[in-house]
């Protein structure tokens, strides 16, 4: 597995980095080989903020983008929060990846395909961006999104539908199962 480390606010000292590598680096015989690592250290300069120091995981798989954070008032306890995190997911994403080669590829159960329900409320403020997200979209299938969606713990994922070459949506029902919205 590739590592990279960088900082941002902090100088990445010999020990930072050889602390990162000791508890970063098991994770690969759990992936690929070909998977990359990138760990961002970085120190808060805001002074309300009192877990200040943070280390950000993100690793690239030939699958899903797995991403942990951990912060705390001390960058090697970060550290260690971001390798358990990390732990955590992997082995779940390893489980998912033998639990979903072992069952015959098929198309989603009828349920999935449901759209869910939207009502349009009109209110005197509308809030407004405040954040906005780039990101790569891989051609994928719907079981593969919905591993991703999994992997990085959000309630909906968009994706491009290797089938049908159109963007799609996958997001978690409140009964535990997925949903995929499909444009016409």
């Amino acid at each position: 597995m590739n590592l990279q480390i960088k900082g941002r606010n902090i100088t990445v000292s010999e020990a930072l980095r050889s602390y990162v590598d000791e508890k970063l680096l098991k994770l690969g015989k759990h992936l690929n080989s070909a998977s990359t690592m990138e760990v961002e250290l970085f120190c808060e300069k805001n002074p309300s903020i009192s877990d200040n120091q943070v280390a950000e995981a993100t690793i690239f798989t030939k699958g899903p983008v797995i991403r942990a954070k951990g912060a705390s008032t001390d960058m090697y306890a970060s550290i260690d929060l971001v390798a358990d995190k990390l732990s955590r997911q992997v082995k779940k994403y390893r489980s998912k990846l033998v639990s979903h080669n072992s069952h015959v590829r098929g198309s989603l159960p009828p349920e999935q395909g449901e759209l869910p329900e939207v009502e349009a409320e009109v209110e005197p403020e509308q809030p407004g961006i405040v954040k906005t997200k780039s990101f790569t979209v891989k051609p994928m299938s719907a079981e593969e999104a919905a591993l991703q969606l999994e992997m990085i713990g959000h309630d909906f994922f968009v994706f491009r539908n290797s089938e049908s070459n159109d963007t799609n949506v996958i997001y978690r029902r409140r009964d535990g199962n997925y949903g995929l919205i499909e444009p016409k």
